[in-house]
């Protein structure tokens, strides 16, 4: 078999699809030049879409799946699709004709069909949702996002793992720190689930790195790289943010409009507010990652534009390119052979 593409793409997949998907695509093949794409979705609508920008037609192969998944539809409804084009491009990974997925479609069958088509790493008990957000240290990745509304110990040491390779792989830190997420940052704080996974974090190979727990204001703040909690606190943290900053760029527009002054204020101010606006341009941090699955998931916001579709394929780029699924495996080796050294000396130390 010829070598696979890096990212099987569902054209069909989001609000304004197939348009903005192949408009992202375009401005994804600018950042990377010579990369391929398999783009899947209903052959007689994509194909002239493509076609149009020659440069874009030379690095794409098409794949015909003639239908779509509904946002609305139940992931239980989506896994009958057969030939949807969620469905195929998930197949090319897993059949190793593509080494990742971007989809702007239903996120519900998304992360269902990935979990029966995918499988889980070697080591994984769930996987995770996974994004990126900034902070006023740089950027930090969060999870998890939602896919586990209740988690154990194990599930966030492993979760911890994830997101520090993500974070040496995505975002480029040499030695990202970790932070489990908490009511407070003293050991005794937190239920018996959290205590014991920091227990875990700090006899681990990871242990020069596990900051320890962090607040709720430690998010923002920057204190870690890597924030780890169960996905219901996460969602929430993450819908929090989103409605905070959305808030900010309304009283901030709100405030330099309300009157003459203001508005001379904004002409002055205007260089500086846009780098602000820059910064905090939700596009920027467009994609969410499921991590531990067998193969990169890329998750776009259905809502995107196509800046934001493409940011969402440089994420899944970066993870390919950078073999994020290599890296995970050998840390979850080396956590399995820690686990089972300390079983190996309480046993022995049993008379």
């Amino acid at each position: 078999m010829s070598a696979p593409f890096p990212l099987a793409i569902d054209a069909m997949g989001g609000d304004k699809a197939p348009g903005i998907v192949i408009d992202g695509l375009a401005v994804a093949l600018e950042r990377h030049p010579g990369t391929r794409f398999l783009v899947v979705g209903n052959e007689a609508v994509i194909s002239p879409l493509i076609a149009a920008r020659p440069q874009l037609a030379a690095a794409c192969t098409v794949t015909h799946a003639p239908e779509g998944v509904p946002n609305e539809m139940k992931p239980t409804a989506a896994l009958r699709l057969r030939h949807s084009s969620m469905r195929v491009a998930i197949d090319a990974v897993a059949a190793g004709e593509a080494e990742a997925v971007v989809s702007a479609g239903n996120t519900g069958a998304l992360l269902a069909l990935a979990k029966i088509v995918l499988k889980s790493l070697p080591g994984i008990d769930r996987p995770a949702m996974a994004g990126i957000g900034p902070s006023a240290r740089g950027d930090f990745v969060m999870l998890d996002l939602g896919a586990n509304v209740q988690c154990d110990a194990r599930n966030l040491v492993e979760f911890a793992l994830m997101g520090e390779v993500f974070a040496r792989t995505v975002l480029g830190l040499r030695s990202p720190s970790i932070g489990l997420l908490n009511v407070g940052a003293e050991e005794l704080k937190g239920d018996e689930r959290v205590r014991q996974a920091a227990e875990v974090l700090r006899a681990s190979h990871v242990s020069p790195l596990f900051h320890g727990f962090i607040e709720g204001h430690d998010i923002a703040g920057g204190t870690v790289d890597v924030v780890v909690t169960d996905g219901f606190t996460g969602n929430v943290a993450l819908k929090t943010g989103e409605g905070t900053l959305k808030l900010v760029r309304d009283l901030l527009r709100q405030v330099c409009s309300s009157t003459i002054a203001a508005r001379l204020g904004y002409i002055l101010a205007r260089p500086a507010l846009e780098r602000l606006r820059e910064w905090l341009d939700p596009r920027r941090y467009n994609g969410a990652v499921l991590l531990g699955r067998n193969g990169v998931v890329v998750k776009s916001h259905g809502g995107t534009d196509a800046l934001g579709f493409a940011h969402a394929v440089d994420l899944a780029m970066d993870m390919v390119t950078h073999g994020f699924t290599a890296k995970l495996g050998a840390e979850l080796r080396q956590l399995r052979e820690e686990a089972a050294a300390r079983e190996s000396a309480a046993s022995a130390a049993i008379p």
